[in-house]
Parts: C-alpha cells; sequence; structure tokens
C-alpha cells in the first residue's frame, strides 16, 4: 500500500505550497508517510490523459490511497470526478480529501457520496455562472459601461466640458493650481488641458 500526495493549481500565480502544507500536516497527525507526490500546474478542464494526475490513476495499485487537499483539485465536472473515483475503486483504491474529509473506498455510500457532491459542485458552477451573465446583461440593458473608467480620460472630459469656465477662470488670473483646485483635477491635467486648447 501507498500514499500519494496530489496537488494542483490551475496557473503558474498560484502557489502549491498550501496544499502540500494541508496534506502534510494531515500526513504528520496521523502517522501517515507520503510515498510519492505529484504536482501539477494546469487547468482541470485539460484533458486527463495530459494530465500527471492521468498518469498516477495508471500508477496506482491495490490498496493505494491518493490523498488531495480537496475533491476539485481532481475535477470539476461531475463526469470527470466520477470517472477519476470510478478508476480508483476499481483498482481497489481509496480516494481520501481533506476539506471535505472524505474517505471514498468502494462501497455504496462512498459512490452515493461522490456522486452527490460532483453533482452539487457542477450546479452551484452553473448558478453562479448564470447569476454573473445576467448581472452583466442587466447592466448593459441599462446602457452603462462594462468596466473600469480611465483616469485620466475622465478628468480631460470633466474639462471639456467646462471649458468656457476653464477659460473664465484663468482669465481671471487664477493660478493653474488654484484652478486646478476649483475644477477638482491636478494642476499637471489642467497645464496639459490648456496647452492642448493652444491658449
Amino acid at each position: 500500500m501507498a500514499f500519494y500526495g496530489y496537488i494542483r493549481v490551475s496557473s503558474k500565480k498560484q502557489s502549491c505550497e498550501h496544499q502540500h502544507h494541508e496534506i502534510q500536516q494531515f500526513a504528520k497527525h496521523n502517522n501517515i508517510n507520503i510515498d510519492k507526490w505529484v504536482e501539477e500546474t494546469i487547468t482541470s478542464r485539460k484533458p486527463l490523459n495530459k494530465r500527471k494526475l492521468g498518469q498516477l490513476l495508471d500508477e496506482l495499485q491495490d490498496g493505494d490511497i491518493l490523498i488531495a487537499a480537496e475533491i476539485s483539485r481532481l475535477g470539476r465536472s461531475l463526469l470527470e470526478v466520477m470517472r477519476i473515483l470510478e478508476t480508483c475503486l476499481n483498482k481497489n483504491c481509496q480516494v481520501w480529501t481533506l476539506k471535505e474529509h472524505y474517505r471514498l473506498g468502494n462501497d455504496i455510500q462512498s459512490k452515493v457520496m461522490a456522486f452527490a457532491f460532483g453533482l452539487s459542485a457542477e450546479i452551484e458552477r452553473n448558478l453562479i455562472s448564470q447569476r454573473t451573465k445576467a448581472s452583466l446583461d442587466s447592466i448593459r440593458a441599462t446602457g452603462k459601461k462594462l468596466g473600469r473608467p480611465f483616469a485620466a480620460q475622465s478628468k480631460k472630459l470633466k474639462l471639456s466640458r467646462n471649458t468656457k469656465k476653464v477659460k473664465k477662470l484663468l482669465d481671471m488670473g487664477l493660478t493653474k493650481y488654484r484652478v486646478a483646485k476649483i475644477m477638482g483635477v491636478s494642476p499637471a491635467t489642467i497645464t496639459h488641458f490648456i496647452q492642448r486648447m493652444g491658449w
């Protein structure tokens, strides 16, 4: 019997350290020695045969135990999670997850739990996706532009709409600093605006 620690992150910006620490602490607390660590940086949407997890599943022998920080590290779709669990169960191997405290073996209770989790996770993702899409559609319908406004462009637009006022303040002899303060922009913005207007 061998213990495998499986760690996956979906991008290079993420670190494997947290998952590694979790599994290591669990192993230490339960007097378990992790025989092999498998770490990969790849999205779970990639086909299983292109992931290190696919190779690991081929290596598993009777009685081996695969440990992951959470079941979503294995796969994000119901079918994929079920396929991975089926492979393990057919080899008489177990899948342990730390977050959910699952100990999935070759028994009906484990299969029911795995199916229920995979189904609920997929439903939750679909609901989040639908809520996000509905929210964005609602914002677009009001005519609002999505995304963060470009600050400098907003300030220039503010000055452009008040060209006469800015010109009047300058003609009154106010300094650029004072005009900037009145208009709520920086002195540099006022300077650039004046240069653009050719005053």
